[in-house]
Protein backbone atom coordinates (compact mmCIF):
# COMPACT_ATOMS: atom_id res chain seq x y z
CA UNK A 1 0.00 0.00 0.00
CA UNK A 2 1.46 3.27 -0.88
CA UNK A 3 -1.09 6.31 0.36
CA UNK A 4 -1.03 10.17 -0.57
CA UNK A 5 0.04 11.83 2.48
CA UNK A 6 -1.30 15.45 3.26
CA UNK A 7 -0.60 18.17 5.85
CA UNK A 8 -3.75 19.14 6.96
CA UNK A 9 -3.32 22.06 8.96
CA UNK A 10 -0.14 23.69 10.95
CA UNK A 11 -0.12 25.62 14.27
CA UNK A 12 2.92 27.39 15.94
CA UNK A 13 3.74 28.54 19.87
CA UNK A 14 6.05 31.57 20.78
CA UNK A 15 6.85 31.91 24.51
CA UNK A 16 6.12 35.36 26.00
CA UNK A 17 6.14 38.36 23.49
CA UNK A 18 8.60 39.03 20.95
CA UNK A 19 12.70 40.17 22.34
CA UNK A 20 13.89 43.09 20.29
CA UNK A 21 17.62 43.43 19.93
CA UNK A 22 18.35 45.89 22.27
CA UNK A 23 16.73 43.79 24.95
CA UNK A 24 18.02 40.59 24.19
CA UNK A 25 20.41 41.42 27.22
CA UNK A 26 17.77 42.15 29.93
CA UNK A 27 16.79 38.27 29.13
CA UNK A 28 20.57 36.53 28.47
CA UNK A 29 22.32 38.87 31.20
CA UNK A 30 25.91 40.08 30.26
CA UNK A 31 28.96 38.28 29.85
CA UNK A 32 31.60 39.60 32.77
CA UNK A 33 28.95 42.25 33.44
CA UNK A 34 29.87 44.35 30.21
CA UNK A 35 27.64 44.68 27.17
CA UNK A 36 28.55 42.67 24.20
CA UNK A 37 30.69 44.34 21.46
CA UNK A 38 30.14 41.92 19.19
CA UNK A 39 26.21 41.37 19.27
CA UNK A 40 25.63 45.07 16.72
CA UNK A 41 27.87 43.29 14.49
CA UNK A 42 26.47 39.56 14.29
CA UNK A 43 23.04 41.14 14.55
CA UNK A 44 23.84 43.55 11.40
CA UNK A 45 25.25 40.07 9.40
CA UNK A 46 22.14 37.99 10.11
CA UNK A 47 19.50 40.66 9.90
CA UNK A 48 17.30 39.20 13.15
CA UNK A 49 15.36 42.00 14.63
CA UNK A 50 13.18 39.86 16.45
CA UNK A 51 13.40 36.35 18.58
CA UNK A 52 11.37 34.41 21.21
CA UNK A 53 13.21 33.14 24.72
CA UNK A 54 11.43 31.20 27.16
CA UNK A 55 12.64 33.36 29.76
CA UNK A 56 12.11 36.08 31.48
CA UNK A 57 14.25 39.19 32.04
CA UNK A 58 16.76 38.06 34.42
CA UNK A 59 16.97 34.49 32.79
CA UNK A 60 14.36 32.69 34.11
CA UNK A 61 12.72 30.21 32.72
CA UNK A 62 9.07 30.01 31.68
CA UNK A 63 8.65 26.97 29.18
CA UNK A 64 10.09 24.16 28.71
CA UNK A 65 10.20 22.78 25.51
CA UNK A 66 8.27 19.76 25.75
CA UNK A 67 5.53 22.30 27.39
CA UNK A 68 5.73 24.87 24.28
CA UNK A 69 5.83 22.14 21.74
CA UNK A 70 2.43 20.38 23.68
CA UNK A 71 0.90 23.85 23.07
CA UNK A 72 1.90 24.09 19.51
CA UNK A 73 -0.08 20.80 19.25
CA UNK A 74 -2.80 21.98 20.71
CA UNK A 75 -2.92 24.49 18.86
CA UNK A 76 -3.90 22.62 15.96
CA UNK A 77 -7.09 21.55 17.39
CA UNK A 78 -8.39 24.56 18.95
CA UNK A 79 -11.79 24.80 17.18
CA UNK A 80 -12.26 20.83 18.37
CA UNK A 81 -10.01 19.50 21.29
CA UNK A 82 -12.14 16.35 21.01
CA UNK A 83 -10.15 15.32 17.51
CA UNK A 84 -7.07 15.04 19.92
CA UNK A 85 -8.12 11.65 20.88
CA UNK A 86 -7.95 10.25 17.25
CA UNK A 87 -4.31 10.57 16.62
CA UNK A 88 -2.29 7.67 16.20
CA UNK A 89 1.79 8.69 15.82
CA UNK A 90 3.19 11.62 17.87
CA UNK A 91 6.94 12.44 15.51
CA UNK A 92 8.83 15.60 17.45
CA UNK A 93 12.06 16.56 16.66
CA UNK A 94 14.31 18.82 18.01
CA UNK A 95 17.91 19.51 19.39
CA UNK A 96 17.49 21.09 23.09
CA UNK A 97 15.68 18.66 24.77
CA UNK A 98 15.00 19.54 27.99
CA UNK A 99 16.88 16.42 29.41
CA UNK A 100 18.99 13.71 28.21
CA UNK A 101 16.61 10.95 29.32
CA UNK A 102 13.55 10.59 28.93
CA UNK A 103 12.93 11.61 25.08
CA UNK A 104 11.79 14.77 24.06
CA UNK A 105 8.63 13.36 22.10
CA UNK A 106 7.58 10.98 25.43
CA UNK A 107 7.89 14.45 27.36
CA UNK A 108 5.88 16.33 25.20
CA UNK A 109 3.46 13.28 24.95
CA UNK A 110 3.09 13.98 28.77
CA UNK A 111 1.71 17.48 28.35
CA UNK A 112 -0.84 15.36 26.06
CA UNK A 113 -2.81 13.30 28.17
CA UNK A 114 -5.94 13.45 25.59
CA UNK A 115 -4.43 11.65 23.09
CA UNK A 116 -4.04 8.23 25.17
CA UNK A 117 -1.14 5.87 24.43
CA UNK A 118 0.26 6.32 20.71
CA UNK A 119 3.16 5.32 19.11
CA UNK A 120 6.03 8.14 19.83
CA UNK A 121 9.49 8.83 18.08
CA UNK A 122 12.03 11.64 18.94
CA UNK A 123 14.28 12.16 16.16
CA UNK A 124 17.11 14.30 17.82
CA UNK A 125 20.15 16.09 15.84
CA UNK A 126 20.79 19.70 14.98
CA UNK A 127 18.43 21.53 12.25
CA UNK A 128 17.07 18.46 10.14
CA UNK A 129 15.51 17.07 13.57
CA UNK A 130 12.28 18.32 12.55
CA UNK A 131 12.23 17.34 9.43
CA UNK A 132 13.46 13.74 9.98
CA UNK A 133 10.28 14.05 12.49
CA UNK A 134 8.46 14.65 9.45
CA UNK A 135 9.58 12.00 7.05
CA UNK A 136 9.03 9.63 10.48
CA UNK A 137 5.13 10.28 9.86
CA UNK A 138 5.19 10.90 6.46
CA UNK A 139 6.20 7.50 5.84
CA UNK A 140 3.74 6.00 8.02
CA UNK A 141 1.21 7.33 6.74
CA UNK A 142 2.27 6.24 3.52
CA UNK A 143 3.14 2.85 4.23
CA UNK A 144 -0.41 2.58 5.75
CA UNK A 145 0.39 1.67 9.31
CA UNK A 146 -1.11 4.76 10.70
CA UNK A 147 -4.20 6.92 8.96
CA UNK A 148 -2.86 10.02 10.66
CA UNK A 149 0.11 11.77 12.82
CA UNK A 150 1.71 14.92 14.59
CA UNK A 151 4.82 15.83 13.20
CA UNK A 152 7.09 18.54 15.38
CA UNK A 153 9.73 20.81 15.43
CA UNK A 154 11.00 22.98 18.44
CA UNK A 155 13.41 24.24 20.19
CA UNK A 156 14.59 25.98 23.76
CA UNK A 157 17.90 27.37 23.00
CA UNK A 158 17.42 30.45 25.59
CA UNK A 159 18.74 27.95 28.46
CA UNK A 160 21.93 27.61 26.83
CA UNK A 161 22.75 31.43 26.24
CA UNK A 162 22.04 32.66 29.32
CA UNK A 163 25.83 34.18 30.20
CA UNK A 164 26.70 31.96 33.45
CA UNK A 165 26.87 29.14 30.81
CA UNK A 166 29.98 31.12 28.75
CA UNK A 167 33.33 31.73 29.96
CA UNK A 168 34.16 35.53 29.87
CA UNK A 169 33.71 36.23 26.05
CA UNK A 170 36.56 37.09 23.80
CA UNK A 171 36.20 40.15 22.09
CA UNK A 172 37.09 39.31 18.68
CA UNK A 173 36.12 42.43 16.79
CA UNK A 174 38.52 43.28 14.87
CA UNK A 175 38.71 39.12 13.45
CA UNK A 176 34.81 39.45 13.46
CA UNK A 177 34.65 42.24 10.99
CA UNK A 178 37.03 41.10 8.36
CA UNK A 179 35.58 37.58 8.78
CA UNK A 180 31.79 36.92 9.40
CA UNK A 181 32.25 33.10 9.81
CA UNK A 182 33.18 34.07 13.01
CA UNK A 183 30.11 35.02 14.39
CA UNK A 184 28.63 31.05 14.15
CA UNK A 185 31.34 30.07 16.36
CA UNK A 186 30.65 29.86 19.93
CA UNK A 187 29.83 33.16 22.00
CA UNK A 188 28.55 35.12 18.86
CA UNK A 189 25.92 31.95 18.18
CA UNK A 190 23.55 34.32 21.72
CA UNK A 191 22.68 36.58 18.84
CA UNK A 192 20.92 34.14 16.64
CA UNK A 193 19.14 31.55 18.34
CA UNK A 194 15.45 31.76 19.39
CA UNK A 195 12.96 29.67 21.30
CA UNK A 196 9.85 28.10 19.55
CA UNK A 197 7.75 24.98 18.53
CA UNK A 198 5.19 24.38 15.53
CA UNK A 199 3.36 21.39 14.80
CA UNK A 200 1.42 19.91 11.44
CA UNK A 201 -1.94 17.56 11.52
CA UNK A 202 -1.19 14.80 8.53
CA UNK A 203 -3.45 12.08 7.33
CA UNK A 204 -3.76 9.95 4.67
CA UNK A 205 -6.78 12.33 3.05
CA UNK A 206 -7.08 15.87 1.98
CA UNK A 207 -9.27 18.67 3.66
CA UNK A 208 -13.01 18.13 2.81
CA UNK A 209 -13.16 22.53 2.60
CA UNK A 210 -9.73 24.62 2.53
CA UNK A 211 -6.40 23.72 1.21
CA UNK A 212 -4.22 21.35 2.29
CA UNK A 213 -0.28 20.28 1.26
CA UNK A 214 0.17 16.98 -0.17
CA UNK A 215 3.94 15.57 0.74
CA UNK A 216 5.64 14.86 -2.41
CA UNK A 217 8.38 13.47 -1.39
CA UNK A 218 10.95 14.14 0.99
CA UNK A 219 14.50 13.29 1.03
CA UNK A 220 18.01 13.63 3.05
CA UNK A 221 21.83 13.10 3.09
CA UNK A 222 24.82 12.95 5.40
CA UNK A 223 28.24 13.75 4.84
CA UNK A 224 29.15 12.67 7.96
CA UNK A 225 31.64 9.43 6.18
CA UNK A 226 33.70 12.13 4.91
CA UNK A 227 33.32 15.46 6.79
CA UNK A 228 34.49 15.79 10.46
CA UNK A 229 32.20 17.53 13.60
CA UNK A 230 31.41 21.03 12.78
CA UNK A 231 28.64 22.03 15.39
CA UNK A 232 28.77 20.07 18.16
CA UNK A 233 27.17 20.37 22.14
CA UNK A 234 28.27 18.11 25.11
CA UNK A 235 31.74 17.87 24.08
CA UNK A 236 34.92 19.28 23.42
CA UNK A 237 36.95 19.11 19.91
CA UNK A 238 40.21 17.29 19.73
CA UNK A 239 43.08 18.59 17.37
CA UNK A 240 42.63 15.44 15.78
CA UNK A 241 39.08 16.07 14.46
CA UNK A 242 37.41 13.55 17.17
CA UNK A 243 35.20 14.62 19.39
CA UNK A 244 35.61 14.23 23.59
CA UNK A 245 31.98 13.87 24.97
CA UNK A 246 30.80 15.50 28.35
CA UNK A 247 31.20 11.96 30.33
CA UNK A 248 34.71 11.87 29.67
CA UNK A 249 35.35 14.84 31.28
CA UNK A 250 35.20 15.93 35.21
CA UNK A 251 32.34 18.10 36.74
CA UNK A 252 34.83 20.98 37.42
CA UNK A 253 36.02 20.60 33.51
CA UNK A 254 32.11 20.29 32.57
CA UNK A 255 31.37 23.73 33.89
CA UNK A 256 35.08 25.24 33.66
CA UNK A 257 35.39 24.33 29.38
CA UNK A 258 31.69 25.71 28.87
CA UNK A 259 31.22 22.04 27.73
CA UNK A 260 27.25 22.23 27.50
CA UNK A 261 27.76 25.43 25.34
CA UNK A 262 26.85 25.37 21.81
CA UNK A 263 30.14 25.50 19.55
CA UNK A 264 30.94 25.44 15.44
CA UNK A 265 34.32 25.02 13.92
CA UNK A 266 34.68 27.86 11.67
CA UNK A 267 36.87 26.64 9.46
CA UNK A 268 35.15 23.69 8.46
CA UNK A 269 31.48 25.84 8.21
CA UNK A 270 33.23 28.43 6.10
CA UNK A 271 34.41 25.98 3.57
CA UNK A 272 31.70 22.99 3.50
CA UNK A 273 28.46 24.37 4.46
CA UNK A 274 26.86 25.88 0.92
CA UNK A 275 28.79 23.45 -1.30
CA UNK A 276 27.81 20.09 0.52
CA UNK A 277 24.06 21.18 0.10
CA UNK A 278 24.75 21.97 -3.58
CA UNK A 279 25.65 18.44 -4.16
CA UNK A 280 22.09 17.02 -3.62
CA UNK A 281 20.25 19.70 -4.91
CA UNK A 282 21.75 19.13 -8.17
CA UNK A 283 20.99 15.31 -7.89
CA UNK A 284 17.45 15.78 -6.97
CA UNK A 285 16.67 18.42 -10.01
CA UNK A 286 18.30 15.59 -12.15
CA UNK A 287 16.94 12.42 -10.81
CA UNK A 288 13.19 14.41 -10.70
CA UNK A 289 13.84 16.17 -13.68
CA UNK A 290 12.86 19.21 -12.12
CA UNK A 291 13.57 22.65 -13.31
CA UNK A 292 13.06 26.20 -11.62
CA UNK A 293 9.62 26.46 -13.39
CA UNK A 294 8.29 23.84 -11.43
CA UNK A 295 8.74 25.73 -8.24
CA UNK A 296 6.35 28.69 -7.06
CA UNK A 297 7.68 29.45 -3.79
CA UNK A 298 11.22 28.08 -2.28
CA UNK A 299 11.23 27.97 1.93
CA UNK A 300 15.37 27.37 2.59
CA UNK A 301 16.32 27.62 6.60
CA UNK A 302 19.51 30.22 6.76
CA UNK A 303 21.19 30.62 9.95
CA UNK A 304 21.85 34.11 9.26
CA UNK A 305 20.73 36.14 6.05
CA UNK A 306 24.35 36.54 5.71
CA UNK A 307 23.75 33.05 3.98
CA UNK A 308 21.29 33.93 1.93
CA UNK A 309 22.95 34.94 -1.35
CA UNK A 310 25.68 32.33 -1.41
CA UNK A 311 22.70 29.65 -1.30
CA UNK A 312 21.04 31.84 -4.17
CA UNK A 313 24.74 31.98 -6.25
CA UNK A 314 24.97 27.80 -5.40
CA UNK A 315 21.33 27.41 -6.87
CA UNK A 316 22.31 29.41 -9.47
CA UNK A 317 25.27 26.87 -10.48
CA UNK A 318 23.79 23.88 -9.36
CA UNK A 319 19.54 24.33 -9.96
CA UNK A 320 19.33 26.94 -12.80
CA UNK A 321 18.76 29.93 -10.12
CA UNK A 322 15.58 30.32 -8.09
CA UNK A 323 14.98 34.12 -8.30
CA UNK A 324 14.73 36.00 -4.65
CA UNK A 325 11.02 36.75 -5.73
CA UNK A 326 9.98 33.25 -5.02
CA UNK A 327 12.04 32.94 -1.60
CA UNK A 328 9.98 32.71 1.40
CA UNK A 329 11.96 33.14 4.60
CA UNK A 330 10.36 34.34 8.15
CA UNK A 331 13.85 34.17 10.17
CA UNK A 332 14.31 38.39 10.34
CA UNK A 333 10.58 38.12 12.53
CA UNK A 334 11.13 35.18 14.77
CA UNK A 335 14.84 34.07 14.82
CA UNK A 336 16.87 31.10 14.16
CA UNK A 337 14.58 28.30 15.31
CA UNK A 338 16.59 25.29 14.48
CA UNK A 339 14.47 22.03 13.78
CA UNK A 340 11.06 24.61 14.06
CA UNK A 341 12.21 27.13 11.53
CA UNK A 342 10.86 24.92 8.20
CA UNK A 343 7.76 24.42 10.04
CA UNK A 344 7.28 27.80 10.95
CA UNK A 345 8.07 29.42 7.40
CA UNK A 346 5.45 26.72 6.36
CA UNK A 347 2.73 27.59 9.41
CA UNK A 348 3.19 31.49 7.72
CA UNK A 349 1.94 30.64 4.41
CA UNK A 350 -0.40 28.14 5.54
CA UNK A 351 -2.13 30.59 7.75
CA UNK A 352 -2.21 33.87 6.22
CA UNK A 353 -3.07 32.99 2.45
CA UNK A 354 -0.03 32.74 0.92
CA UNK A 355 -0.76 29.92 -1.18
CA UNK A 356 -2.80 28.89 -4.10
CA UNK A 357 -3.86 25.69 -5.37
CA UNK A 358 -1.33 24.11 -7.35
CA UNK A 359 1.43 25.82 -6.07
CA UNK A 360 4.65 23.54 -5.67
CA UNK A 361 6.86 24.40 -2.33
CA UNK A 362 10.91 23.86 -2.69
CA UNK A 363 12.08 23.36 0.96
CA UNK A 364 16.09 23.09 1.63
CA UNK A 365 17.17 22.44 5.44
CA UNK A 366 20.76 22.81 6.36
CA UNK A 367 22.49 21.14 9.14
CA UNK A 368 26.31 21.99 9.74
CA UNK A 369 26.59 19.68 13.19
CA UNK A 370 28.25 16.80 10.40
CA UNK A 371 26.77 18.38 7.40
CA UNK A 372 23.72 16.87 7.18
CA UNK A 373 20.62 18.19 4.58
CA UNK A 374 17.49 17.39 4.35
CA UNK A 375 14.88 18.90 1.12
CA UNK A 376 11.04 18.03 0.37
CA UNK A 377 8.48 19.11 -2.14
CA UNK A 378 4.81 19.76 -1.19
CA UNK A 379 2.06 20.57 -3.21
CA UNK A 380 -0.98 23.12 -2.20
CA UNK A 381 -4.45 21.00 -3.05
Amino acid sequence: MSNQVYINSTAAFFPNEPVANDDMEAYLGYIDNKPSKSKKIVLRNNGIVNRYYALAKGGKSTHTNAQMTALAVKELFKKDPEKLKEIELLACGTSSPDQMMPSHGVMTHGWLPEIGPIEVVSPSGVCCAGMHALKYAYLAIKAGEVKNAIATGSERFSGLLVSDVFEEEVQKIKELNENPYIAFQKDFLRWMLSDGASAFLMSDTPNAEGLSMRVDWIEGVSYANEMETCMYMGAEKETDGTLKGFMDFTPEEVMNKSIFSVKQDIGLLSDNIVPLGGQKIKEIFEKRGLTVDDIDHFLPHISSDFFKSKIYDLIQIYGGGIPYEKWFINLYTVGNVGAASVYLMINEMFNTGKLKKGEKLLLLVPESSRFSYMYAMLTVV
